[in-house]
């Protein structure tokens, strides 16, 4: 007789292939806490008195049965029939079957989101080469601003609760992460002679007063540089600092990465005292992207700064090519990665908010590298979706919520300079500071 208190599912599948454990470990092992084992023998499935699950082309009568779909028995990348089923008021696809206990394959669609199977097959790219945000099928069925894939974990959990009631997942608490991305240290303190002058002389041919009068009074150290926020953000977090990551931008400057110099002993000394007090990673430079043996430059700078090993790292520009890009961060050491976010829209890129392994299609098999999505961006508010802050807030705060109720974990993406409180940015810390304060309330619920 098998214990049946213990929370452990059965599967049986034809054939366990690497999209299989991959996808009904991340549902079963990540998010629901449960043990899985699996079996290719009907015999063995039908005489089990567990919590069991048959994904087949085949009715057993025993257990849960749900009609598989193709795609996590196939290894090739092909396109996709994205055929629409309707269920709880969510749009999903990959029909089932009307013996099955749910009307959608929610193992394929998961598959389908984590693995990010469309971003291989994507042409359209936008000016960075990325894939278009307008192309992700979440967000042309209008699905986006849900984690769906945490939401068909916990459907899938309920269903077997009701022919197993002793079946238990296991309980998760809502997690607050906010990482800051340093693209540019300070807008004016600590640049060259050269840029500095440089600075203030344009600024003075193109009459741009405000600007030419910052320049000078931080050059002559009168004022604060507007960029230099870092007590502010470190002073807000006080004691929550482990919610905090920053993430350094350090390469060679030119059209798109313009951070101060590596060698800028002010830089380095400012990089060391974050390291010593929060987690810090990598913002590997945009020309980085297709020159692994530049991003393996920079990330050696970073370790000689920090004196400990980089680990950890974020796309500047976002710029992500599947799987080009986690295959060279894979390579090169790094097993945390947090690129994997909407350049131009908030919500969930990856159809989830729980941090998933990166599943190389192109060679069919689950990796180290953990991709941990983000659900919001400040550049992204104000300058794609052109909203206010207080606007922006209540778009934050209905995305939290949605975290809260998977109990899955809520990551925000700033900027040093968008903390700034002036300018354009005037209100903006107001915003930082409501998501510290509504994520530790819903962390305690």
């Amino acid at each position: 007789m098998e214990n049946t208190t213990h929370s452990k599912i059965l599967i049986f599948t034809p054939e366990i292939t690497p999209r299989i454990e991959y996808t009904f470990g991340f549902i079963f092992q990540t998010i629901l806490g449960v043990d899985l084992v699996y079996t290719s023998h009907p015999e063995e499935f039908q005489q089990s008195e567990l919590p069991k699950i048959n994904y087949s082309s085949t009715n057993l009568y025993s257990g849960l049965f749900l009609k598989a779909q193709p795609i996590l028995f196939e290894k090739s990348i092909s396109t996709q029939e994205i055929q629409i089923v309707e269920y709880q008021q969510v749009q999903l696809f990959f029909p089932t079957s009307d013996d099955s206990f749910l009307p959608f394959d929610a193992f394929a669609a998961t598959f389908y989101f984590i693995s990010r199977y469309e971003e291989y097959l994507g042409e359209i790219t936008d000016e960075h080469e990325r894939f278009t945000d307008s192309e992700n099928t979440l967000v042309q069925l209008g699905m986006h601003k849900k984690p769906v894939v945490d939401q068909m974990a916990y459907w899938i959990a309920e269903k077997i609760t009701e022919q197993f009631p002793e079946f238990k997942i296991r309980k998760r608490t809502f997690q607050l992460v906010t990482t800051i991305d340093i693209d540019n240290a300070w807008a004016f303190k600590n640049k060259s002679l050269l840029i500095s002058l440089g600075g203030i002389a344009k600024a003075g041919m193109n009459r741009q007063w405000d600007e030419l009068k910052q320049r000078i009074a931080v050059f002559f150290r009168l004022r604060n540089d507007p960029y230099d926020t870092y007590q502010y953000i470190l002073e807000t977090y006080q004691s929550k600092l482990d919610h905090l990551m920053f993430f350094f931008l350090i390469g060679d400057r030119n059209q798109f990465d313009k951070n101060v110099s590596y060698h800028n002993k002010p830089f380095r000394k400012l990089i060391a005292s974050l390291a010593s007090v929060c987690k810090v990673g990598i913002h590997p430079s945009y020309a980085s992207n297709d020159k692994p043996w530049l991003f393996e430059k920079e990330k050696e700078r970073l370790e000689k700064i920090i004196h400990q090993p980089v680990t950890q790292s974020r796309q500047h520009y976002l710029k992500l090519k599947f799987p080009k890009t986690y295959q060279n961060l894979l390579k090169s050491g790094v097993s945390d990665d947090y690129t994997m976010g909407f350049a131009s829209l908030a919500g969930f890129r990856a159809g989830t908010c729980t941090p998933f392994p990166f599943f190389d299609l192109s060679q069919n098999k689950s990796t180290e590298l953990i991709i941990h999505p983000f659900q919001t961006m400040d550049v992204t508010l104000k300058n794609y979706m052109h909203l206010k802050p207080q606007k922006a807030w209540q778009l934050i705060e209905e995305l939290m919520t949605e975290v809260k109720k998977v109990n899955g974990t809520f990551v925000s993406l700033w900027h040093n300079e968008s903390l700034k409180d002036a300018g354009l940015w005037m209100e903006w810390r107001k915003v930082f500071e409501q998501i510290l304060e509504k994520g530790l309330i819903l962390e305690n619920e």
